[in-house]
């Protein structure tokens, strides 16, 4: 594969056999960088859309043939909604979520153990929404121009110099560019092979060299359009949530969600180690339908507000079924020359918190900005947009850790001590500490810079991001002036 001929720069051809070095000076030109994006996933997606609004040109290659998105339901915060509305996306968006306004916490038997705390729009601005997974990434797929977006591409390997990146796929195909991003999610082919490469070189810190913790197993879907005569809190506007916690010989939690289309999105969660049927499933690595129905023959009693989970079971396609790993690990290095991580690839946080896909996309805005300050094209100001980009988000990314493994000892922890911790915070914690939690967590919200800013939504303030020095010169010379001052946009 070579680039199309527009994308060709005055560079030294480079050896297809081989990425070698030259004794040539670093190549500079006015281009903007060529931006090589491994995976077709959220944040990779989200990505390409910011690159073709900056005019910065970029390819995405999808390791699978075809994508198949977990058929689980999302959640998305106020935290990255902005930036949908300078996409032109949120309207879009917002017709296929309904907004998570509350939610109960259930006993086995159904008794309530306690309610979330609401949203505040008129606060926040925006309030939390909920839908299908599938339905957001078709979205951004669609938007994606064909000729941009490559299938069956798994990369293999890469080299990198001054000239450029080269990039090899397991179909003995290469491409090269400027930039290459690794948004191949949590077991991610380019940090694996950055990481190796590194570790020869004696230049990887020894927490990258961890394997990822796994807590956790999960099983998701959703069903076909039911009959709202059978299930009328479909017709609510706003999504009934319900989360429900398993005795002490039950440690299970699952979880229904109804979405716009009249489905129920479920969620089943187990602790390993605590049931062998999830254990079972832990020791297979691949999506196996039969081990899946195997996990879901003995939950089929479970009870939930619209009957059994063998009920919603019965009307979910098989083939949607997914089973999910809850992993998290922090890693150190996010770059390294001209390759650069974003979302599950550079950090994958536990579900818990509803944080990693937001987290994924929060990286994408954040890189495209740093992406579009590098002017000229050279190797030094691509390496210090890489680093300018972890530098600006690795402190928000590490600091939402501690609260996703709260929030999953309080949704999905079965032993002695999460139980009396669950009952403590949803019985004696005062809801305005929450409240004040929730305003808390949903001030960081980067934007384009690039792009017209969205409007301000809702009373609260918002973290201020840094300026654009190629767009806004005078107040990104303005923050250099005072150390640790951030310009408010």
């Amino acid at each position: 594969m070579s680039l199309p001929a527009e994308s060709k720069t005055n560079r030294p051809p480079v050896p297809t056999g081989g990425f070698k070095g030259s004794d040539l000076p670093p190549l500079v030109t006015d281009k903007p960088p060529r931006v090589l994006i491994a995976g077709g996933g959220l944040g990779g997606l989200f990505l390409g859309l910011l690159l073709e609004r900056a005019e910065i040109p970029y390819e995405i290659f999808e390791r699978s043939a075809e994508i198949r998105p977990l058929g689980a339901i999302m959640s998305l915060s106020p935290n990255i909604l902005p930036a949908f509305e300078q996409l032109g996306l949120y309207e879009e968006l917002m017709a296929f979520s309904k907004p998570s306004r509350s939610g109960i916490m259930l006993t086995d038997k159904l008794k309530l153990i306690g309610k979330m705390v609401p949203t505040s729009p008129e606060i926040m601005g925006y309030e939390r929404i909920l839908f299908a997974r599938p339905q957001l990434h078709d979205m951004l797929f669609n938007k994606i121009p064909k000729d941009k977006m490559h299938m069956a591409k798994k990369v293999l390997s890469f080299q990198q110099n001054h000239e450029g990146v080269m990039v090899r796929f397991s179909d003995n195909t290469t491409i090269h560019g400027d930039i290459l991003v690794g948004a191949d999610g949590a077991h991610s082919s380019v940090r694996q092979h950055l990481y190796k490469t590194l570790d020869k070189q004696g230049l990887l810190p020894k927490g990258d060299t961890k394997q990822m913790n796994k807590g956790y197993i999960s099983l998701v879907g959703t069903t076909v359009e039911l009959d709202p005569k059978d299930y009328p809190g479909m017709l609510e506007e706003d999504s009934e949530s319900n989360l429900i916690i398993g005795d002490k010989k039950t440690p299970y939690t699952w979880v229904t969600f109804t979405v716009p289309g009249n489905k129920i999105c479920w969620n089943v969660v187990v602790q390993l180690g605590l049931a062998e049927v999830a254990d079972d499933q832990f020791k297979s690595s691949d999506w196996v339908p039969q081990q899946n129905k195997a996990m879901m023959d003995s939950i089929r009693h479970f009870k939930t507000t619209y009957g059994t989970m063998g009920d919603l079971f019965d009307v979910t396609p098989m083939e949607g079924v997914s089973k999910v790993y809850f992993e998290d690990m922090l890693f150190e290095t996010w770059h390294h020359g001209r390759t650069v991580l974003i979302g599950d690839a550079a950090h994958k946080l536990l579900p818990s918190s509803g944080a990693g896909a937001v987290n994924a996309m929060q990286d994408a805005v954040i890189l495209a900005n740093h992406l579009y300050d590098i002017y000229p094209t050279s190797f030094e100001n691509v390496k210090q947009a890489l680093k300018g980009y972890k530098e600006e988000r690795f402190d928000a990314v590490k600091d939402q850790y501690p609260q996703s493994y709260m929030a999953a000892r309080l949704m999905y922890g079965h032993t002695f001590s999460e139980r009396i911790l669950r009952h403590i915070v949803f019985n004696w914690t005062p809801n305005s500490v929450t409240q004040k939690q929730l305003n808390k967590n949903t001030a960081y919200r980067p934007q384009a810079n690039f792009l017209p800013q969205a409007p301000k939504r809702g009373t609260m303030d918002t973290i201020p991001q840094n300026p654009s020095r190629r767009a806004r010169p005078e107040e990104a010379d303005k923050s250099k002036a005072v150390p640790g001052e951030v310009i408010t946009l």
